[in-house]
């Protein structure tokens, strides 16, 4: 099962992946392992207006609130708090 987790911010985010294990000795996240598989996403940009010919920007994308992470496995302990039920999901693990 995906746990989709909003964190309100970066930092908050790499508090909860360290106490959780879930980075590397150089403090990058680990994507998977046997038990795990993990997608950092961070900001998510939506909507926004572009000029079809040139690629121009008419209409500035918009940012959701928090910083987002796709989780499968055994959710960490405290995350709980942070999980989020969106209806159409940006991301999304192959199935």
């Amino acid at each position: 099962m995906t746990h989709y987790i909003r964190f309100p911010d970066e930092s908050t985010c790499m508090a909860a992946l360290d106490a959780a294990g879930l980075l590397d000795a150089d403090g990058f996240p680990i994507a998977a392992s046997h038990t795990h598989a993990l997608d950092v996403i961070g900001p998510i940009s939506i909507g926004g207006e572009y000029d079809p010919e040139t690629g121009e920007v008419l209409v500035l994308p918009w940012l959701l609130p928090g910083y987002h992470v796709n989780y499968i496995g055994a959710l960490p302990t405290g995350w709980e708090p942070y999980i989020v039920n969106p209806e159409q999901p940006v991301r999304v693990f192959a199935s």
